[in-house]
């Protein structure tokens, strides 16, 4: 379904995401890791159409999506999610959810039906004559999926949608997101709770200092040695296998 293809992104002097490619298969939940700054969401960015590649390609269902603008993307089944969430502040949660229905639905009537719709499957429902702002942290991070679902995509861009949440939130998220996979919606994550990852997901890419490092089974990724150092500095991974011969 999509296909990103030796993608690189200089900010002048600085190459964020260094001839990057990934695959995420249709109706597959696929991670997105690496530690902080490695460049994932400046490669999301580049995916839904916010910023363009200084080289390289992407493409949607076969089609090179590379130059078309992020709500031409959106038209055609790409939506994603913001790491920091901004809702519509003078809005209350159902008029900020139609703003992304009207995507599909130009009668109001229809454009509300689908918001309440969304809103019943993320857990909304009660909230929607709410401000935005009086959200708890969990209810903003449901509705950015919620404006996110109210587009009908086919491709869902999930970024650090966990974030700030504790276990209990995270479990049923996770259940959401999981749902809208068996309704058919592709998903591509970026996240931080590395345990979560490797349950949600049935395949991981690492990106380290702009470039791929790993990608494979969670499995397999968890113990490339490669990915260790990224995230627990040099030489971690020589430690690590010391510690379990040692104890062994």
């Amino acid at each position: 379904m999509l296909e990103v293809r030796d993608i690189t992104k200089r900010f002048n002097g600085l190459v964020a995401v260094d001839n990057v490619s990934l695959d995420v298969t249709a109706g597959r939940i696929v991670g997105l890791i690496g530690p902080n700054g490695a460049g994932k969401t400046t490669l999301f960015t580049m995916i839904a159409g916010f910023r363009t590649p200084t080289e390289g390609a992407v493409r949607f269902e076969g089609r090179d999506i590379t130059s078309l603008k992020a709500h031409e993307r959106a038209a055609l089944g790409i939506a994603r999610t913001f790491q920091i969430v901004q809702p519509f502040a003078g809005l209350d949660v159902l008029e900020n959810i139609a703003v992304s229905a009207y995507l599909r639905h130009h009668c109001a009537t229809e454009a509300h039906e689908k918001v309440r719709e969304v809103a019943e499957r993320v857990g909304l429902t009660s909230m929607l004559h709410m401000q935005a702002p009086d959200l708890t942290v969990s209810g903003r991070k449901r509705l950015e999926l919620a404006r996110a679902l109210a587009t009908e995509p086919r491709l869902l861009l999930l970024d650090e949608l966990l974030a700030g949440l504790n276990p209990s939130e995270v479990r049923d998220i996770v259940l959401v997101i999981r749902s809208i996979r068996d309704d058919g919606v592709t998903i591509l994550v970026i996240e931080h709770v590395i345990q979560t990852v490797m349950n949600l997901c049935e395949g991981v890419y690492v990106l380290s200092q702009g470039q791929m490092i790993a990608h494979g089974t969670p499995s397999e990724v968890s113990s490339d040695p490669a990915v260790i150092e990224a995230y627990l500095g040099h030489g971690a991974a020589q430690r690590m296998q010391a510690e379990a011969a040692h104890d062994a």
